[in-house]
């Protein structure tokens, strides 16, 4: 889960008191909203330019919040929350990594838990070179070396209301800023979280650039297929008996439907996973043409030996199985859990290669064919 997300309601008197405004009366009246910036397809966020810098909101961090969190950056030190651009930055998912490198900010990372799953070549560098504190794993992130290390900024993720160890951060006196990328349903809506990491290194600019020319790649990808037939596509793969599968209006879901595939649960909606026994998937689905990212299968032997019901499915008869889980970096970081959120053009080009040109895995940037 931790490189999806890994990526929480806290008392809202606690969020409030450590995402608000700590200094005097005095210079929290001092700012002024100047403009909001443009967020065309991200929900989780909102940019406020103010006096010489920026206010971050960030609306409904978790699953179930109804919370706006607030972070107010600026380039003086005595005005809002946290200085930019910021010096020192703790993340703790790699869905964070990309931004950093995009940006050429990989070197104000100082510390995140479990670096091994980190596969940036330019980052690894950095780990390597002792530049990076490991900080233990995300459910047992070490405290003390997280507050020894005096981040400006920590960047956190939260998956439902109860996590103590940001609290504890937030009262030792660290900026907390809960990143919900991972929440967003349109794939161009995880990219464009890069637009709240360039007002955090004060690059704004070059952070609307970078999402422009997603954007528009995505954009131009997803008009060449818009007329060709549409393979039925299927996802997922059981897990204890029971097939996970996105929704038809989920992440994953818009991107198979994007790439002119047609998804066999394209009309459901939530969030989440849906949930299915293997019957009720092998009735809805034995027929469909592709089988895209089956969990972290990476070979029809080891699907075989684990449910013999998948050779029923007709795309695994005709092998025509993609996965993302061949591609990892140097320490075993599977790359698309990595860099799949920031570079939704790189996924969907993926995907009309496999249903619509000849799918080798020198043609594919994150996906691979299963082996035998």
């Amino acid at each position: 889960m931790k490189n999806i997300v890994l990526g929480c309601s806290l008392l809202i008197i606690a969020l409030l008191v450590s995402c608000k405004n700590e200094h005097p009366a005095e210079s929290s009246a001092a700012i002024t909203v100047i403009d909001t910036l443009e967020v065309k397809y991200a929900k989780g966020f909102d940019l406020l330019e103010i006096n010489d810098g920026y206010r971050i909101r960030i609306f409904n961090p978790w699953p179930g919040s109804k919370d706006t969190l607030q972070l107010d950056v600026n380039r003086q030190a005595t005005v809002g929350d946290v200085q930019i651009p910021v010096q020192k930055f703790i993340a703790t998912s790699t869905t964070h990594i990309p931004p950093l490198v995009l940006l050429k900010e990989t070197d104000r990372l100082i510390g995140f838990p479990d670096t091994d799953y980190i596969s940036s070549p330019v980052m690894r560098k950095r780990i390597d070179a002792g530049n990076v504190e490991d900080l233990g794993s995300n459910e047992t992130v070490n405290l003390e070396r997280t507050i020894s290390l005096v981040p400006d900024l920590v960047m956190g993720y939260g998956i439902d209301a109860d996590n103590p160890l940001y609290q504890s951060m937030m009262e030792s006196g660290i900026p907390v800023l809960y990143n919900a990328d991972w929440t967003e349903d349109h794939p161009l809506g995880r990219a464009e979280w890069i637009k709240v990491f360039g007002v955090l290194f004060d690059k704004e600019k070059e952070a609307y650039e970078i999402f422009n020319r997603i954007e528009s790649d995505y954009l131009a990808a997803k008009a060449r297929v818009k007329d060709l037939e549409k393979p039925t596509v299927i996802a997922g793969a059981t897990w204890k008996d029971v097939w996970y599968l996105p929704y038809g209006n989920s992440w994953q879901g818009t991107l198979i439907n994007d790439a002119g595939g047609d998804y066999i649960y394209k009309h459901t909606e939530g969030s989440g996973s849906l949930s299915y026994n293997l019957e009720r998937v092998l009735t809805d689905a034995q027929q469909a043409d592709y089988w895209i990212a089956p969990g972290q299968y990476t070979s029809y032997s080891k699907m075989l030996a684990d449910n013999l019901s998948y050779q029923r499915f007709k795309a695994f008869q005709e092998q025509r199985l993609y996965t993302f889980a061949l591609g990892t970096g140097a320490t075993g970081g599977v790359i698309y859990y990595e860099e799949a959120s920031m570079r939704p053009d790189l996924v969907l080009k993926d995907l009309i290669t496999i249903f619509h040109g000849n799918a080798t895995s020198d043609a594919l940037y994150f996906f691979d064919p299963l082996t035998d």
